[in-house]
């Protein structure tokens, strides 16, 4: 189906059938055609119900293909056993779009999942697209079209806008709707999208991206089942330059200990989706706040290459509660420049450099504050301006917003009420203005724009990086799924071109080996692959004698403590030196896809926590940003005159990693732990490899 017609039978219907409706008002299944019909709906509905000739005051038909005329949006509201049924008769009356309200489906396990494809199946034959199962419904209030059961639907009126949200909880529309309500905010389209058996979250935010009535796209996700096409939507939308806005849940490290590998347990899949949406240009905020009041901010507007803020205040404690948050962030608050400070003193308002420009005592005054405000408007040594109000937006809301109204909005504009000011808000919000309740949200609202960079350049394999993955691809075929021992990891990223430890295998604890002490002693085994937890490691041994004993006390405690690992030697490597270690990891996320890691390296990684992610491949340019970006690695970059690591090899390094993108999935797991940085010109070398696989020539399943 073209997405054109797709989009008027999904969002502008003119013909809905009704199965299961109810003539009970007080029943879930009475609500669609209530709320339709209240709220102005004016095409025709067939109410589907065998046991009544009317329903609500309208003609009901017992059957689907009793109905008199064409229908272009079924809402199925009947048991999950005759759903099936009800779908195959879809197909047959060419019915382009099913909305599936009833549950029983995936959400309930395998039998469910059992049931749901089946539908799909029938779905699909008969040239049907499926809205949930599960799904409470979608709203199109530029068409007075109000599909769902979703109880908020009671109230009498719901504002038009230009915020369109898609949601994976259909109760978190009636949230919404009725929290931006109350400010006055007002939305184009809400869409609950229910377990998304077919029509999913990236496929109806491509329609939004077409949507005249919609200037900014809100989602509101729980997983990503369909991170290809929203790369695709994303990618569009910012080209047609309609800023999408994310509210993830997942934020929690809950399950991360089920992954091998370290990178595996640090890239856990929310970084990945953190990673995902700054990939393809989306922002991603944390309160449910921000999702709502960010969109004037963001409205019309492109990514900055810089976001300073510049601060301007009627009260000094409520702008301090933002810009300590904005701190703990990690944005710019920058001063007003010497150049501000001596025009407003010719118009005779003395400010200080300061972070803050605090107005408390004479920022009440129309002209004072709308002088400061134009002075941080017109400077190009900010990005972002943000007034905070005080008192004055309670008892004198008129007055305390004029002049933020009356100002430019050539850049992006953000205001905080200190105190509980309703009608400020509103009057905000008509304005167009970003207007914010509370410090958090206005602060994780200017991070994420802040944050906010156009989509990346992906990475094209060059000629060379082919030559290496068919190599790679032949080397991988001699191994089974499963964890690699370190040397057969080794190999691998060795074929990538990345410089391992000198190493020798010895076959037991007794064998001798000629090599420059000190060194480390490593258990071989594909079964142990976090050796040093399992006492598998030892580390600065001085001598040939040592080595032995060491070799033999290791051997005995593994063989103890691990009875059912496969022992498959140990490596013997001499010690390594450097300015800093380094962990780059590679993992096929589950949700997102391939993705890079780089952060501190050795045995504490996990534990700092201080790593960057980006989607996989990624270029040189982007290996060594990551760098930068790792607050750890800043000892390698000239940190106050220290001596400068070769980090032109490590970004070649991460670059190599990243190639295992180009697998398709056979690599799930892989790391390098530490990755020893030595002195600008010296390279880099890693001493620990760990991979693991997946089957030949298949990929893990979005989930």
């Amino acid at each position: 189906m073209r997405d054109a017609k797709l989009s008027a039978a999904l969002l502008n219907p003119q013909s809905i059938a009704l199965i299961g409706a109810s003539g009970d008002p007080d029943k879930y299944t009475a609500r669609p055609q209530r709320f339709l019909r209240k709220h102005g709906f004016l095409g025709k509905i067939f109410p589907i119900n065998p046991n009544r000739r009317e329903v609500l005051g309208e003609r009901a038909f017992p059957s689907l293909t009793s109905a008199s005329g064409p229908i272009d949006h079924a809402f199925i509201m009947v048991a999950s056993d005759l759903v099936s049924e009800v779908v195959r008769e879809c197909g047959e009356l060419k019915i382009p779009v099913a909305t599936i309200f009833s549950d029983g489906f995936a959400e309930t396990g395998e039998p469910g999942l059992r049931k749901q494809r089946e539908v799909l199946e029938l779905a699909r034959a008969g040239g049907v697209r499926l809205l949930g199962p599960n799904c409470l419904g979608l709203i199109n209030t530029h068409a007075n079209f109000f599909l769902s059961t979703n109880a908020v639907l009671e109230m009498d009126e719901i504002a038009r806008g230009p915020l369109a949200l898609v949601s994976q909880s259909g109760t978190m529309l009636g949230s919404l709707l009725t929290r931006g309500h109350a400010r006055g905010i007002g939305f184009s389209k809400l869409i609950s999208v229910g377990n998304e058996a077919d029509l999913a979250v990236g496929e109806i935010t491509d329609l939004l991206v077409d949507d005249p009535d919609t200037k900014v796209i809100l989602l509101f996700l729980e997983t990503l089942r369909d991170s290809r096409r929203l790369a695709q939507a994303a990618r569009r939308a910012h080209a047609a330059g309609k800023p999408i806005v994310v509210y993830k849940l997942g934020r929690s490290r809950v399950g991360r200990e089920l992954a091998t590998s370290h990178s595996g347990a640090m890239a856990g899949s929310d970084e990945a989706a953190s990673a995902f949406f700054r990939c393809h240009g989306m922002m991603r905020v944390h309160t449910l706040e921000a999702l709502l009041e960010i969109a004037p901010l963001v409205a019309d507007r492109k990514p900055s290459r810089r976001q300073r803020v510049a601060v301007m205040t009627t009260t000094g404690g409520g702008a301090a509660t933002v810009v300590d948050e904005l701190g703990v962030m990690g944005v710019q608050v920058v001063p007003p420049t010497d150049d501000i400070i001596e025009r407003l003193r010719h118009q005779n308002i003395a400010i200080h450099k300061t972070p803050i420009i605090d107005l408390t005592m004479a920022g009440t005054k129309k002209e004072v504050a709308s002088a400061v405000l134009n002075a941080l408007i017109e400077s190009d040594h900010c990005d972002i301006v943000l007034s905070v109000v005080g008192g004055s937006a309670k008892f004198h809301p008129q007055q305390a917003v004029e002049p933020i109204v009356a100002a430019s909005h050539e850049k992006p504009l953000a205001v905080f009420l200190s105190p509980q000011a309703d009608t400020s808000l509103e009057l905000l919000c008509k304005a167009g203005i970003a207007g914010f309740r509370t410090p958090e949200a206005c602060a994780d609202a200017i991070r994420a724009f802040s944050c906010w960079i156009p989509p990346a350049s992906l990475h094209a394999a060059s000629d060379a990086d082919t030559a290496t993955m068919d190599k790679l691809e032949t080397l991988l075929s001699r191994y089974p799924a499963g964890t690699l021992n370190e040397l057969d990891s080794r190999d691998i990223f060795e074929m990538l071109g990345v410089p391992q430890a000198a190493t020798h295998v010895i076959a037991s604890p007794d064998d001798t080996v000629k090599v420059c002490f000190p060194v480390a002693a490593k258990i071989l085994s594909p079964d142990l692959p976090h050796k040093t937890e399992a006492g598998g490691v030892m580390l600065n041994i001085p001598d040939q004698n040592a080595l032995k004993s060491a070799a033999n006390r290791m051997w005995k405690d593994i063989e103890k403590n691990h009875p059912m690992a496969r022992l498959n030697g140990l490596l013997v490597q001499t010690m390594e030196t450097g300015l800093a270690e380094a962990i780059i990891g590679y993992k096929h996320d589950l949700q997102i896809g391939p993705v890079i890691m780089l952060g501190v390296g050795g045995r504490l990684a996990e534990i700092y926590h201080d790593f960057v992610l980006r989607l996989a491949p990624v270029s040189l340019a982007e290996a060594r940003s990551m760098i930068e970006e790792v607050d750890g690695l800043a000892i390698i970059c000239g940190y106050r005159g220290l001596p400068s690591g070769d980090c032109a090899a490590l970004a070649s390094a991460i670059h190599a990693v990243s190639l295992l993108a180009f697998t398709r999935g056979r690599v799930l797991e892989a790391d390098l732990n530490p990755v020893i940085v030595k002195a600008a010109g010296r390279g880099v070398v890693a001493v620990d490899a760990l991979v693991r696989l997946g089957y030949p020539e298949t990929e893990p399943a979005i989930a």
